[in-house]
């Protein structure tokens, strides 16, 4: 126990939904059951998701990570494609290696490639807005042909932008950008190709945007506000520039309980807390411990949506899972 030293009160408010999409949560079980049925080492091409804990942890399970596959040897074990989704070369490249390859990417994301290859067909061009460079954008224009998608990050790259037809645009976008820039370019779009075709469905998905409304819940009632998730996380990263637009200018993105900001907390009463889709529950806790080691801590849950999505496993690892489980009984 501490001494009878007073610890200043701090009330978190937590939000929900926070940490895991069911995208996620799919691509990290794939990497398991693979281990669990293959033995290690099950290759994982680029990070399965952007975490450095979920990576280390799985790493330690026998997942080798590579950023391509002529890094991988011929040894017959399984590769693994991220929740980010690939270029069409990828898994083209795999089979002329013979490799067994099992794909992880997120069906939200095959959702926005099988768009863009229908509208491809379509004889329009796609316009996708994204981060340059990201691997969900990388994988996505890699669907097609190159030169057939154009990327946008801004309202001033839409301005700048030119295609060659008007009339013939459909627009499609990464799922984990912060909804209300995305409008805004969407709105630029419309404004200057009044013929694009929109999405059927939004793009961004449900846990991206479930996250965001939380936090533009929270934001203003909160003096600080942590986002647990990595630097290279894309809808991390929008969590902490969402926080600062809707009232909280004092939010930070933390990896975990080691790099918390205490300086920026000294004195306040009030902390919002989330984490982006690929942060595991775990580094949650650790941050709510470290922060009861300094304050006196009362947590309020926030909850402004239940997720109940549920995504299947590949077909070929839940048989081998039936197969165990019939062998157990």
């Amino acid at each position: 126990m501490h001494n009878s030293v007073q610890l200043p009160p701090l009330k978190i408010l937590l939000c929900a939904p926070r940490g895991f999409c069911a995208g996620v949560d799919r691509a990290i079980q794939i990497v398991e059951k693979a281990l669990e049925k293959y033995g290690a080492p099950v290759y994982v091409r680029h990070e399965i998701v952007h975490n450095r804990y979920v990576v280390d942890d799985l790493r330690a399970k026998g997942a080798i990570f590579v950023e391509e596959l002529a890094e991988i040897p011929d040894d017959g074990h399984p590769v693994i494609f991220s929740a980010h989704g690939v270029p069409k070369s990828v898994p083209e490249n795999a089979q002329k290696r013979a490799m067994f390859y099992i794909d992880a990417t997120c069906p939200l994301v095959t959702k926005v490639h099988n768009e863009a290859e229908r509208h491809h067909k379509m004889g329009l061009t796609i316009i996708l807005i994204g981060h340059a460079g990201h691997p969900e954008v990388i994988g996505t224009m890699g669907q097609l042909p190159p030169g057939s998608v154009h990327l946008v990050e801004t309202v001033e790259d839409v301005e700048k932008l030119e295609v060659p037809d008007p009339t013939r645009l459909a627009h499609c976008s990464q799922t984990t950008l912060s909804v209300d820039d995305t409008s805004s370019i969407v709105a630029a779009l419309k404004r200057k190709f009044p013929h694009i075709i929109s999405p059927n469905k939004e793009d961004i998905c449900y846990a991206t945007t479930n996250r965001q409304m939380a936090v533009k819940e929270i934001a203003p009632k909160s003096q600080a506000l942590l986002v647990i998730g990595s630097p290279n996380s894309s809808n991390s990263n929008r969590l902490v520039e969402v926080a600062k637009v809707y009232g909280c200018a004092n939010a930070h993105l933390v990896q975990d309980e080691n790099n918390i900001p205490w300086d920026s907390l000294s004195g306040i009463t009030t902390l919002g807390l989330t984490a982006g889709a690929s942060a595991p529950d775990i580094l949650i806790r650790n941050v709510i411990t470290a922060l009861e080691e300094k304050f006196s801590v009362k947590v309020e849950e926030i909850v402004l949506a239940k997720e109940n999505v549920v995504f299947n496993i590949p077909r070929i690892l839940r048989e081998a899972e039936e197969a165990s489980m019939i062998k157990a009984s």
